[in-house]
């Protein structure tokens, strides 16, 4: 009996299989990736009928003149109650539904690498879908019942820090990564900053044979690449798109300025779509109307642009792009070119990091809380373990080395990392 270990993530995910005699590897989920392993998590629908994902859903994407819908980082929207579904054409998909569609697609994929119709599975999930106890639950009640969809029927849900965990204590285990000096059991911090959220374990390095019990604490919170990402559209690249716009109801003496609650839609990838609502679009073409200048007349056209050709993804690759080089070097350009649209907007990481101020500083709250909870003092952490992307952001970085020490810091595979420890997991249970 073959059982899975699922990374779904916000931005990619993963499939390890394991059986009793033990971990059976990845599969390749998209032949056309450059790690064939990791299925970015897109969905594209050209119509109700039809679902594309991966790499394949941005060429097809491309393909249907960025026509359809294109559906990116779902997993956020677990602990949202007011977010239910979505309409593509006449057909209302619930978000269970969407989850389920794509975690679908990956049990397939991976049941035709494995030859085996597998219904097993153990799951990652965040340390906190939300800091809210209930909406917590919900949205892991929520990512069960797209599992199910999915046609999994045995599900074990796992926290995905607590996995890398596991994952790296058993490679610490056969490679000596770790040398324990003495009777002192080493503590251990993980730290995993991904796209939708960021997570952190703290817990006891026993050995192999891992139990929930080593765990001392786990926080997290609903903040990561994602938010970053936002915080660069928000403070530099929105104003192309109508951020500020001001314009005056006809016979009405006050210039007003475009509200704020609704330019906020563009800077989360998630919720541009919401903004081409008939009634939304019907308020921004008497807002385009209204406008007092060529410039901001020229800002609602590039606005208009972005939501009628569905420009959302291909701008916010732009941004992580620029994000990523950013941890890099001290300055970069964020660069995107489209009929109607040339922005060009130079960088520099300091500017990047106040603008990202706010959510550096909520990621680095969930850690003191979880620290805090350990009862530890920092000085008491032998080793920091980094996994995900957005582990890479100078700032992150910085603030660890100056904690911790740089020295304690060691970098997991971004991808792999919780994958592997999924994939034990699933072999402690095929083998039960």
């Amino acid at each position: 009996m073959l059982v899975y270990g699922i990374d779904f993530g916000t931005s990619n995910s993963i499939v390890g299989a394991a059986s009793a005699d033990g971990l059976k590897g990845f599969a390749p989920l998209d032949p056309k990736a450059s790690n064939p392993a990791v299925l970015r998590s897109l969905l594209y629908f050209p119509s109700d009928q039809q679902v594309y994902f991966g790499t394949e859903a941005i060429a097809q994407f491309i393909e249907h003149d960025l026509t359809g819908r294109f559906i990116r980082s779902i997993k956020k929207q677990l602990p949202s109650r007011s977010f239910k579904g979505t309409q593509i054409q006449h057909r209302m998909l619930t978000l269970e539904n969407l989850i389920g569609t794509f975690l679908g697609e990956l049990r397939r994929r991976a049941n035709q690498h494995f030859g085996e119709d597998v219904n097993h599975v153990v799951l990652g999930r965040p340390a906190r879908f939300a800091p809210d106890d209930g909406d917590d639950s919900y949205a892991q009640s929520r990512l069960e019942e797209a599992a199910r969809l999915a046609g999994f029927k045995h599900i074990e849900f796992l926290a995905e820090p607590v996995a890398a965990s596991i994952g790296y204590e058993r490679e610490s285990g056969a490679n000596g990564k770790l040398s324990k000096s003495g009777t002192k059991t080493p503590i251990i911090l993980t730290v995993d900053y991904g796209g939708g959220t960021s997570d952190f374990t703290v817990y006891q390095l026993r050995g192999a044979d891992f139990k929930p019990s080593d765990v001392i604490a786990m926080g997290g919170v609903s903040v990561a690449g994602d938010a970053l990402d936002s915080a660069l559209m928000r403070n530099r690249i929105s104003e192309h798109f109508g951020t500020g716009v001001r314009f005056q109801v006809p016979f009405g003496e006050n210039t007003l300025t475009m509200p704020k609650s609704l330019m906020e839609r563009i800077c989360h990838p998630g919720e541009i779509s919401l903004l081409r609502k008939q009634d939304t679009m019907e308020f921004l073409r008497n807002v385009q109307q209204w406008s007092l200048g060529p410039d901001d007349r020229a800002k609602m056209d590039r606005l208009f642009t972005l939501l009628e050709d569905q420009l959302g993804f291909p701008v916010f690759e732009q941004i992580e792009k620029t994000k990523r080089a950013l941890s890099d070097t001290e300055e970069a350009v964020f660069r995107y070119s489209y009929p109607g649209i040339d922005i060009s907007e130079r960088i520099t990481r300091t500017q990047f990091e106040e603008y990202a101020d706010d959510a550096l500083h909520k990621m680095k709250h969930a850690l003191d809380e979880t620290i805090k909870n350990s009862g530890l003092k920092d000085s008491q952490i032998d080793q920091v373990l980094c996994t995900g992307g957005t582990a890479r952001v100078s700032w992150i970085r910085k603030s660890l080395a100056a904690r911790f020490g740089a020295e304690k810091l060691l970098d997991l595979d971004p991808f792999m990392g919780v994958a592997r420890g999924l994939a034990e997991r699933a072999w402690e249970l095929a083998k039960a």
